[in-house]
């Protein structure tokens, strides 16, 4: 019974999926060399205002879960010059916040594990 309830559900999927497909298409060689420029910047940007924040005493002496939380926070603003970048090129909402979403989890993933790293250190003693 498992079985057969299992095939019928993946049976239905694809033309649930093909239902909710977006009606709006979109090419990524659209974006200009001079818009490709601008997000890569701002995606530098956001990196270097989060290696920045990294740095600051008062992010040291946090939990490293709370101190990602808190820097991620504060350089959340440049993530939205890189919003607009998108909007102003006329790239649809939808594929501009995943790339975003995609960045933001990058980003959190690897200050999580330095921060981490950090910790473990001079629980150990380390300087």
């Amino acid at each position: 019974m498992k079985h057969a309830l299992i095939a019928l559900l993946l049976a239905a999927s694809p033309v649930a999926l093909a239902e909710d497909a977006p009606k709006e298409e979109w090419n990524e060689t659209a974006l200009s060399e001079q818009t490709i420029h601008n997000i890569q910047q701002a995606q530098v940007r956001y990196k270097t205002c989060v290696a920045d924040a990294m740095r600051k005493p008062e992010f040291a002496k946090l939990e490293s879960r709370n101190a990602t939380d808190a820097i991620i926070k504060l350089c959340e603003p440049v993530l939205g010059e890189m919003r607009k970048v998108y909007g102003d090129e006329g790239v649809p909402g939808s594929v501009a916040d995943r790339h975003l979403k995609k960045l933001r989890i990058q980003v959190t993933r690897n200050l999580l594990q330095e921060l981490m790293y950090t910790e473990a250190a001079r629980k150990a003693g380390q300087p």
